[in-house]
């Protein structure tokens, strides 16, 4: 089951009122000027999309009817010109529409991310990577499509319908009348489908959101289930949510679908109208036949600005939907927030005190209860115990990736609260027990400790992590490339180049989260040296899986269900008989059944 089945995103129900669509439009008010400009290109090319037909009407009644062939070739010449003119406005408004669209989606995309850096683990947590993505690309790039192409032909169809509609009063005013009540028709249609559309687009945002989590779920984790042969399974897990989706986008193609026959319809029921009510005017009002062509032209050429309105208006219910959740995103407040008096600690002792301090993820279900502890500045701290116990949340509660819920932590003394994240987070390096590599070369992966070190220092700091030997073994050395979260490299590799990561930053304190619970004994001999280099002269805590790498810590911590049992050295420890002697040894005993094939022997007897 993954995270989307169990993850409940908002919901977003309320009436379109024109909030959100204001939200919308000030994303391209720092481009006002280009606004102005494609409006008024677009304002010109309908105008003159509108004199073309009253310009035929002259041509018929004024020159083809009459005989008269210089005026009839002053008008031609005069309609080539003005093609020729159209043509230039055209290309400008197109040109200007499309370099507005991706600034409009570069800035929203960029404030997304930007957002996205300063939220909170906690965030993360609840937040499968896809609904993420879903919001920041597809999104995006529908808002983006709203506030350019949606403004070009909802512009053009507004003024096709005004400058028309002035053109047939000019022509003749009764049978304007006649078109102007079809138009207030128009009005009750959309706004009878306006509700039921909205709703089905919320739908298929949301479902889209988790087809894009499934995409990336089963991309990313395509080892695991190829190892488990999971394919069929996942299959039709997938099959079910895109069918789900299939259902939603049915729906809305259906209701899209009669929305524009229901216009086609009361269109062709005017232009009836005009053509029986016309036929009179021809006789008494002295109509001509270039007019009436006029009219069935203009209420013809009206018909596409009305079904453009149509259409847009569905995309911008689509729109609303993916704007209301890319807002839900920029509008999210991080967990851990700086106090407005929030001071920058410059270098950090290492002091670290945990002072009556609880913590829970959930509500009813505590991590840590009244947990107390004090690390000296240069300590070397080893944290053990059971999975679950509290290990991982001692490291997040130091790093302030989460605040306590009781209690505080105090760093040198004073309490962390009250100092900044970035002041804190930038004095504390960590190497996981997974590291995570970014696409590039293995010196871009080092020099990500520290941004502006010079080539040398970044050698230097391999050297120290026990990396420079396989680097220099490699075809391009520092230059080789990683793949995609360092794919090329073995895990004690990629550990091995964030440890050098880690000494190129130079924190204060550093934590080692597992860091060799994945590799094999040479590496995490290696590792093993490149760890105590790393933490000589600095504070330190290291959580641990494999006791042996802990024998040399000032202090051990044993932590069961966030309380810690036993504290002391490994000798003294041993000497208790307690936890961790039991931990040790059974952890020690299946060392040696592996080793000589004791386990395997009574497996198989």
């Amino acid at each position: 089951m993954s995270d989307y089945d169990e993850f409940q995103e908002q919901d977003f129900t309320a009436q379109f009122n024109g909030k959100v669509m204001l939200r919308i439009l000030e994303q391209v008010k720092p481009y006002w000027h280009w606004v102005v400009g494609f409006v008024v290109m677009i304002a010109g090319t309908s105008i003159m999309d509108s004199y073309f037909t009253y310009l035929s009407k002259r041509i018929i009644d004024e020159g083809i009817a009459v005989g008269n062939v210089p005026h009839l070739l002053q008008l031609l010449t005069m309609y080539g010109g003005m093609a020729l003119l159209q043509a230039i406005t055209v290309f400008v408004f197109i040109y200007l529409a499309g370099v507005l669209g991706e600034r409009v989606q570069y800035d929203m995309r960029r404030k997304a991310f930007n957002h996205l850096q300063e939220l909170s683990f906690s965030y993360f947590d609840r937040t499968p990577v896809g609904w993420i993505m879903s919001r920041v690309t597809s999104d995006s790039e529908r808002i983006a499509q709203l506030v350019t192409w949606g403004i070009v032909d909802s512009t053009w169809a507004v003024l096709n319908i005004i400058t028309s509609m002035v053109f047939m009063a000019i022509i003749n005013w009764k049978l304007a009348l006649v078109v102007a009540v079809i138009l207030p028709v128009m009005g009750v249609i959309t706004f009878y489908f306006k509700k039921r559309i909205l709703t089905e687009y919320r739908q298929m945002r949301k479902l889209n959101s988790i087809i894009t989590g499934a995409y990336n779920e089963n991309i990313s984790g395509v080892r695991v289930v190829k190892a488990l042969v999971r394919e069929k399974q996942n299959l039709n897990e997938f099959g079910e949510k895109t069918s789900n989706m299939y259902r939603a986008a049915y729906r809305v193609a259906w209701l899209s679908a009669l929305f524009l026959p229901l216009v086609q319809l009361v269109g062709a029921l005017g232009i009836g109208a005009i053509i029986w009510y016309g036929g009179f005017q021809v006789r008494i009002a002295g109509l001509t036949i270039g007019g009436i062509q006029a009219f069935l032209s203009y209420l013809t050429f009206m018909m596409w600005p009305l079904q453009d309105l149509a259409r847009v208006y569905a995309e911008m219910q689509h729109s609303v939907a993916s704007a209301e959740r890319v807002f839900s995103l920029i509008d999210s407040k991080p967990d851990v927030v700086d106090r407005e008096s929030a001071a920058d600690p410059g270098n950090i002792r290492g002091s670290i005190t945990f002072e009556d301090v609880s913590f829970h993820y959930e509500a009813g279900k505590a991590v840590l209860e009244h947990f107390n502890l004090h690390i000296a500045p240069g300590e070397h701290i080893a944290i053990v115990g059971p999975t679950g116990g509290g290990k991982s949340t001692i490291v997040n509660l130091l790093c302030r990736f989460y605040e306590p819920t009781g209690g505080r932590v105090l760093i040198d003394g004073k309490d962390y609260t009250g100092l900044t994240q970035h002041g804190i987070q930038s004095n504390i390096g960590m190497v996981l027990q997974t590291p995570h590599l970014f696409s590039g070369t293995l010196r871009e992966n080092i020099r990500y400790g520290r941004l502006d070190a010079t080539d040398t220092e970044v050698e230097e700091a391999a050297r120290i992590a026990r990396a420079h030997d396989f680097i220099s073994e490699m075809e391009h050395g520092y230059e080789e490339q990683v793949g995609e979260g360092g794919v090329l490299l073995s895990v004690g590799q990629k550990q091995l180049i964030s440890l050098a990561r880690a000494v190129l930053a130079d924190p204060d304190v550093l934590i080692m989260d597992e860091a060799t619970s994945s590799v094999d004994t040479l590496t995490e001999a290696r590792i093993q040296q490149g760890m105590a280099a790393v933490m000589a002269g600095r504070t330190s805590v290291v959580i641990a899986h494999r006791l042996s790498t802990i024998k040399s810590a000032d202090r051990i911590l044993v932590i069961q269900n966030g309380h810690i049992v036993e504290v002391g050295t490994h000798r003294e420890l041993i000497q208790q008989h307690g936890a961790y002697y039991d931990l040790y040894t059974r952890q020690f005993r299946q060392a040696l059944e592996q080793q000589y094939g004791v386990y395997q022997a009574v497996s198989a007897a």
